[in-house]
C-alpha cells in the first residue's frame, strides 16, 4: 500500500513501540491518530511526532468506539488499524490474583478484539484495510512467571488467525509481529529488569517492520513475523 496520505491508528501510541511505529509511519507520509490514557504523555508525543491524540482506554467499549468516531470526524477514513497496547504483570502462578490475571487480559485480548471489531466494520464496508497486531516471542512460547502475559499474547495470535480467515475476502490484510525483547520502559513499568545495550532491539526496528510490511502491494501480505536481536548481550 501506499502509505502516503494513508489514515493510521495506533494504540498505546504515546510510549516505547507504539510511538516508534506511529512516528515511522508518519514519517512515510501516513496521517496517524494515537491513543494512550497518560494525557500528558499523550499530548506530548502527539505534539513530537505530529500525530493526532485520543485519550482512551481500550479495554473500555464505550472509548473505543468514541476513538473510531473520532478518527472518522477527523479524518474521514481508516486505512490501518496497529493494535499495540499492551501490559504485563509477571509473578509465579501461585502468586497470581484474579484481578491481576483479568487486568492483564483485559487489555492485551479484550482490547485488540474490540478495536479490531470497529475496524473491521469500517474496513468491510470499503472492501480493503489492514490490522496489525503487535505480540510478543512470549506468544511463541511460555516462561516461568509469564502466565497472563504469554497466555495473552497466545490468545491474541490465536484471534489474528480467526481475523485473517474471516476478513481476507474483504481485501483486508491481518499481520502479526512478534518482537523479542525491546528496550522501552515497558519492562520497568511491569517490574522486570532490564539492561541496555547497544547489541538490543529498539522501537525503532519494529516500526521499520511494520511500515515495510505495509508498504507491500496489496495482492500480497505478510501474514506473520517475528523480529530478534541478531546477537544481543546482556
Amino acid at each position: 500500500m501506499d502509505l502516503k496520505k494513508a489514515v493510521v491508528l495506533v494504540t498505546g501510541g504515546s510510549a516505547g513501540i507504539g510511538r516508534a511505529v506511529a512516528e515511522s509511519l508518519g514519517t512515510a507520509g501516513a496521517l496517524v491518530a494515537i491513543t494512550g490514557r497518560n494525557k500528558e504523555r499523550l499530548a506530548e508525543t502527539a505534539r513530537a511526532i505530529g500525530a493526532h491524540p485520543i485519550r482512551a482506554d481500550v479495554t473500555s467499549e464505550a472509548d473505543v468506539q468514541r476513538t473510531f468516531r473520532e478518527v472518522m470526524e477527523k479524518f474521514g477514513d481508516l486505512d490501518v488499524l496497529v493494535n499495540n497496547a499492551g501490559i504485563g504483570i509477571f509473578k509465579p502462578l501461585t502468586a497470581f490474583s484474579l484481578e491481576e490475571f483479568d487486568r492483564v487480559l483485559a487489555t492485551n485480548v479484550r482490547g485488540p478484539m474490540l478495536m479490531a471489531r470497529e475496524a473491521a466494520r469500517i474496513f468491510i464496508t470499503r472492501n480493503r484495510g489492514n490490522i496489525v497486531n503487535i505480540s510478543s516471542t512470549a506468544g511463541l512460547r511460555g516462561a516461568p512467571n509469564f502466565t497472563a502475559y504469554s497466555g495473552s499474547k497466545f490468545a491474541l495470535r490465536g484471534m489474528t488467525e480467526c481475523w485473517r480467515g474471516e476478513l481476507r475476502k474483504y481485501n483486508i490484510r491481518v499481520l502479526l509481529v512478534n518482537p523479542s525483547e525491546v528496550i522501552t520502559g515497558f519492562a520497568a513499568g511491569a517490574g522486570l529488569a532490564q539492561k541496555d545495550h547497544p547489541s538490543k532491539l529498539r522501537g525503532e526496528e519494529i516500526g521499520h517492520v511494520v511500515k515495510t510490511a505495509l508498504e507491500m502491494d496489496d495482492r500480497g501480505f505478510i501474514p506473520e513475523l517475528s523480529v530478534f536481536a541478531t546477537n544481543p548481550v546482556d
